[in-house]
């Protein structure tokens, strides 16, 4: 599988946002993710990191 657990850095901790990301689209200064099972999440963020051996993509507000 290659879905990725989105976190959201919030005071210096990741805190899980998402479970199992399968698209993650940048619109203006939004994030539209998606995970597997179509659940939708809009959110105004950027990707601060990616860890794609570990499947994981961090994101913070802005």
């Amino acid at each position: 599988m290659c879905e990725a657990d989105v976190y959201i850095l919030e005071n210096g901790e990741e805190m899980l946002f998402i479970k199992g990301a399968d698209t993650i689209t940048p619109y203006d200064d939004r994030l539209i993710i998606k995970d597997i099972f179509g659940h939708k999440e809009i959110i105004k963020a950027r990707i601060k990191e990616m860890r794609l051996v570990d499947h994981q993509i961090i994101i913070e507000k802005i």
